[in-house]
């Protein structure tokens, strides 16, 4: 290991992620100084006159690779789900999601009440206390087998997975985001096949009008009292 391999693993630093790729090296003397890791840059001495890969850009790269801190176009964030610290795209919205809870169109997944199987359809950005259930009277938020879940949780449009095989437009439902669990498909069995959810998911996402899909969710209202299924949507 060369001197200044060396003194980037030993050599008390503190990385602070600055945007866009760069990255605020802060030194033992008190010195700070900016890596632009993508131009492969830094404003120390070391590099600037003797174009040497310096110390700085090696402690960058090190605090990236052992997780430290979040690697070029990454930012920290919470789970909005697990609260698990994790790193999300620069660009993404909150509430932010860890790869274990991120939900995407076509995902299967368990409501954490019932235990049915549902397929994601779409990922909105209303919130739960946002969205009103004229059916039920109140906002998804409010809604009594809701209530567990947070206020602003975004509303996520699903579709009953046993309802895909047999329904051409099967009805979308509106639930809270951290009420849904994705989880493996593997090894199950039935005739909610992987094929038909993914034909049922493409069907959600084709280009209907917002008003033709809000309706879709407007008139999915809660099942009659005799129906064993609990359903929980406008």
């Amino acid at each position: 290991m060369d001197d200044r391999a060396a003194r980037a693993w030993t050599e008390p630093m503190a990385v602070r992620p600055l945007g866009d790729g760069a990255y605020a090296v802060d030194s033992a003397s008190g010195a700070t100084y900016v890596v632009e890791l993508s131009a492969g840059s830094c404003t120390c001495l070391d590099h600037e006159i003797r174009t040497e890969r310096c110390k700085h850009l090696r402690r960058v790269a090190l605090e990236i690779t052992l997780g430290r801190v979040p690697p070029p176009g990454k930012r920290r964030a919470l789970c909005h789900s697990c609260g698990v610290e994790t790193f999300v795209t620069e660009d993404e919205a909150n509430p932010a999601f860890c790869d274990t809870c991120r939900l995407e169109p076509g995902d299967r997944v368990v409501d954490r009440e019932s235990g049915d199987w549902l397929v994601v359809a779409e990922i909105t950005d209303r919130r739960a206390s946002e969205v009103w259930l004229p059916a039920a009277g109140c906002t998804v938020a409010e809604y009594p087998t809701n209530k567990s879940y947070p206020d602003d949780d975004p509303v996520v449009e699903v579709v009953y997975a046993s309802e895909i095989a047999r329904e051409r437009e099967p009805k979308a439902y509106a639930f809270p985001y951290s009420r849904l669990e994705r989880r493996s498909t593997d090894g199950l069995t039935g005739g909610d096949d992987h094929s038909s959810i993914s034909a049922a998911s493409s069907r959600e996402r084709s280009p209907r009008s917002n008003a033709a899909r809000t309706s879709s969710v407007a008139e999915s209202g809660p099942s009659s009292p005799t129906s064993s299924r609990r359903t929980f949507s406008e």
